[in-house]
């Protein structure tokens, strides 16, 4: 049986997200051809959350082999703390790559899939397989913006990602100079399980999409959202995802943990956000309307929003703006994007065909590993 093993970098959800929007694709194809895939998501994202994107059997191993970068919400972010945990995976590498090199051998992986833990592609080689790698930034990038402290990790993050065999370049990214063998590729995403008449009706609301907002701040969510600026538009209809959220006539609170903010897309002409790539990349693959609040000191902020100023119909909004309460971004024209030509969508199925394949020739090639398959509980 041919087994995937998709590492997923320890920060936020979207990382997650796409991953497990890429994982289902695979499954799909695979079980199209007939092959018994075995997946397994190295991740320490919650299981409910994989679960909502995933079909199928799927081993969840929760380790966690880098940590992004350490937040209190979505935007606030410790540098300090971050660049102190980040030196002790650095001096713990040896360790590290031992033990999880050990694991791979012991689960058979024919393949990884890396998005995008530093460590994994050596970790894939120690272990003599070959390690792909998805993403639109490396945390080389997001820490060399950070000062000189973080240069003797910027430098071992790169070499980390220069051991890689193969990179799929998603959209709204960096140069990612480090990477070998780029192959640029279209959107990833998730797709809506329910019509909008369905939601409607569950949400009890007759407001149209013209006057429907998707607030969602990412897995972390956002502190003092001001939510009392609602109150000034009364016949808009809002939907959250923040458990925190009040109580309001115009504020529906999402509660089932099986439905994600993509889901609820198809209510809504435009999405509030913070800038990071699966809440955009999901709004563009349904040419939503995207209304981004600005995002500082993280340098990918910028390309995101860059991206989507070229490719979806958007609006800027400065942070200091939506956290004093002036929500009349709500109301306002949203700008055309900059850029005649689309996005390609079909990121998801181009790097799930090429995955398919490679393990379809594992199938009836001559078996790599010779050591026993570990039985997994």
């Amino acid at each position: 049986m041919p087994t995937l093993y998709i590492a997923v970098t320890n920060h936020g959800f979207g990382h997650a997200t796409r991953a497990a929007s890429v994982a289902t694709e695979v499954r799909q194809r695979c079980n199209l051809a007939s092959i018994p895939l075995k997946l397994i998501m190295a991740t320490r994202a919650p299981k409910w959350l994989l679960d909502s994107y995933l079909i199928g059997d799927y081993v969840h191993y929760p380790v966690g082999v880098d940590i992004g970068v350490l937040q209190s919400d979505s935007l606030t972010m410790d540098k300090a703390a971050t660049l102190r945990e980040v030196q002790a995976i650095q001096a713990a590498e040896d360790r590290i790559v031992a033990a999880e090199a050990d694991y791979l051998r012991s689960q058979n992986v024919d393949l990884v899939l890396a998005d995008l833990p530093p460590l994994m592609p050596k970790i894939a080689k120690a272990a003599g397989v070959p390690c792909w790698m998805m993403g639109n930034f490396g945390w080389d990038f997001i820490y060399r913006a950070w000062g000189d402290e973080f240069k003797p990790v910027v430098d071992w993050i790169e070499d980390c990602y220069s051991k890689g065999d193969r990179t799929f370049r998603l959209p709204f990214h960096e140069p990612m100079a480090a990477f070998p063998n780029i192959t640029d590729v279209g959107l990833t995403g998730g797709i809506p399980k329910y019509t909008s008449e369905y939601l409607r009706k569950l949400m009890a609301s007759d407001v149209p999409p013209e006057r429907t907002a998707l607030l969602t701040f990412g897995g972390l969510g956002l502190s003092q959202i001001p939510y009392d600026a609602l109150k000034k538009f009364p016949n808009w209809q809002f939907i959250t995802f923040d458990p925190q959220a009040p109580e309001l006539p115009n504020l529906y609170r999402v509660r089932d943990r099986t439905m994600r903010p993509v889901d609820w897309m198809v209510m809504c002409d435009r999405i509030v956000s913070k800038p990071g790539y699966s809440t955009f990349a999901e709004a563009c693959l349904l040419d939503k309307g995207i209304i981004t609040i600005t995002r500082d000191c993280f340098a990918e902020a910028p390309v995101l929003i860059s991206g989507i100023q070229d490719y979806a119909t958007h609006k800027i909004v400065e942070a200091a703006d939506f956290f004093n309460g002036d929500w009349s971004f709500i109301t306002a024209d949203l700008q055309p994007p900059h850029k005649s030509e689309k996005l390609d969508k079909t990121g998801q199925a181009e790097i799930a065909t090429a995955i398919t394949a490679y393990l379809a020739e594992q199938m009836v090639g001559p078996p790599r590993h010779t050591h026993p398959v570990s039985k997994i509980d």
